[in-house]
């Protein structure tokens, strides 16, 4: 296994030292750079040279999958290890909510009050009330565990001023990212036909957002007691059950619109691999579930058996 590792490691960093030129005397790469040269890392090619993916156990099940699009993918070699329809643009739903999260991280006073008033009472499908007030970063962890949309219509106006400013800044960040097929019309995936996205991009996205480690808590997290402002308490629970049904999982975020079936992106740490995921209009609540664990049993048994590098 650690010559398998060192094997991967190897080719990775081969990689990397094309992408940024080789040589002595170049200029070292910012964490930032470092992270965004990562999380562009997708080869598609590499892994069909070292392994005969159809012969992997649990192949066949792939051809039983009922979303419309997925991408498998290695973080560490950015070895794609399987995907449908990677590029089409399609809606996402609740998936929408890591961008929201993202800003909301980045540009938000974490000790700032939030107020859920009429303007952010919009979709009254949540479990935030008209008058409620919480800690920003309380209402963080009830718009991603739960998928509370006018928890994200009020952080939206709280950092952008407005929804259609946040949104501006949504799709700034998206372009920042190379997410060339995704445009972002709200802030939390309800229906709307300019809100989409694509299962590549979404990697790229799911990548990004957990290098940040408060992000990670976040959607790592099963459940938590949420207080409000007025000294009241709400617990909240993770609706993304491969947190506790699936070994290694450590996130990411669920979606479901009628418009977008369901969605998944989820991201697993398993044998000294991670592997992310993104599936996009499964068949039902519960089949996100059950084919994304069809992809990442395969993925695993895929990236086990990549040869060992020589002696």
């Amino acid at each position: 296994m650690k010559r398998r590792h060192a094997f991967l490691i190897s080719a990775i960093l081969l990689v990397l030292c094309i992408g940024c030129g080789g040589g002595e005397g170049n200029v070292a790469l910012t964490p930032e750079q470092q992270r965004l040269q990562k999380i562009a890392l997708i080869d598609t090619t590499t892994l069909q040279t070292l392994v005969r993916l159809d012969s992997v156990e649990g192949y066949d099940l792939l051809e039983g999958i009922s979303a419309e699009a997925w991408m498998l993918v290695d973080d560490s070699t950015g070895f794609v290890i399987s995907q449908k329809n990677a590029t089409r643009q399609l809606c996402m739903a609740s998936i929408t909510k890591m961008m929201t999260c993202l800003l909301a991280l980045e540009k938000g006073n974490p000790t700032d009050t939030v107020y859920i008033t009429d303007d952010v009472y919009i979709a009254k499908d949540s479990r935030v009330r008209l008058g409620d007030g919480y800690r920003l970063d309380h209402l963080v962890y009830e718009m991603m565990l739960v998928s509370d949309n006018d928890a994200a219509y009020a952080l939206a106006k709280h950092i952008g001023g407005d929804t259609l400013t946040f949104c501006d800044m949504m799709n700034q960040k998206a372009v920042y990212l190379g997410m060339d097929s995704t445009h972002f019309a709200n802030p939390n995936g309800v229906p709307n036909i300019h809100n989409y996205s694509c299962a590549r991009d979404l990697i790229r996205l799911s990548r990004y957002v957990m290098r940040d480690s408060a992000f990670a808590e976040i959607v790592g997290t099963v459940e938590k007691d949420i207080p409000l402002v007025d000294g009241r308490h709400m617990p909240i629970q993770n609706t993304n059950v491969m947190l506790t049904t699936y070994e290694g999982c450590f996130g990411i975020k669920t979606g479901f619109t009628r418009q977008a079936g369901n969605c998944l992106a989820s991201a697993v740490t398993r044998d000294g691999f991670t592997l992310y995921l993104v599936l996009l209009n499964s068949r039902s609540m519960s089949s996100r579930f059950t084919e994304s664990a069809i992809l990442f049993d395969y993925g695993f048994k895929v990236m086990s058996a990549i040869p060992q590098s020589p002696r």
